[in-house]
């Protein structure tokens, strides 16, 4: 993972923790939604 995957899925992490929704699952969401390589929850 490149800084510029680790910044962006720290923003939407950060963004949407407020939200009745699991923050885990948009970070399974948005890098298949980008192509990236599935890092799994281990950011």
């Amino acid at each position: 993972m490149n800084i510029l995957h680790a910044l962006t899925l720290g923003l939407i992490q950060g963004l949407t923790e407020f939200l009745p929704v699991s923050s885990s699952g948009h970070l399974i969401f948005v890098p298949h939604i980008f192509g990236w390589v599935d890092q799994g929850l281990t950011f």
